[in-house]
């Protein structure tokens, strides 16, 4: 059976798309990454908890600010992309329950009454999304570099506070001049799926 999405489609999204190391000048909008954020926030997560959070770094003293807690091999690239995002998870997402989830508005207390249980939920959700932003990026014909290379520490005492947690880097833009490093290889269906 083949997929209903269109092969061109498909090929934008995953097998063409490739993590980018290097980008042109040209600018990301505010309404591309509002049209990325209106598609991808329909992605499913557990309870619709929705634990993303998003810092968009633009300004020169932002990424000033950023590029000194990137590893060494990821400054450059950090340093030069029209639009850097920080992901993290929001470890009080619960507070957004009651309105997230009208349906079960008990689920707050229920079952995110306890930080260790939020961590972990945050945690596991927002890669989630964070995964739905990327393929977000790329549906907007824009390039993805996710980096979690970078001091976690540092990153979060610069642009979070300690109720969130920095999950990766994402350098966003168009793809520049050799950005791209060769494909590597992928686990075959069989050596991925088990039938029981």
């Amino acid at each position: 059976m083949s997929l209903v999405l269109d092969p061109a489609a498909q090929d934008l999204l995953f097998r063409e798309a490739r993590t980018a190391n290097t980008f042109t000048d040209e600018p990301v909008t505010d309404e591309q990454v509002q049209a990325i954020y209106d598609l991808v926030k329909f992605g499913p997560t557990a309870f619709n908890q929705s634990p993303l959070r998003v810092v968009l770094v633009r300004s020169a003293e932002g990424r000033e600010r950023l590029v000194p807690h990137m590893a060494e091999g990821n400054r450059p690239k950090t340093s030069t992309a029209p639009l850097v995002a920080i992901l993290a998870a929001d470890n009080e997402f619960h507070e957004e329950l009651p309105a997230l989830l009208p349906h079960f508005p008990q689920a707050k207390d229920m079952f995110f009454s306890e930080r260790p249980a939020r961590e972990s939920a945050a945690g596991l959700n927002a890669a989630l999304q964070a995964a739905y932003f990327i393929i977000g990026v790329r549906a907007a014909g824009l390039a993805a570099g996710p980096m979690t290379g970078y001091d976690a520490a540092g990153i979060q005492k610069e642009f979070l506070d300690d109720d969130h947690a920095p999950l990766m880097v994402v350098n966003i833009g168009k793809p520049g001049e050799d950005a791209w490093f060769p494909r590597s290889p992928r686990l075959s269906f069989d050596e991925v799926v088990t039938t029981v």
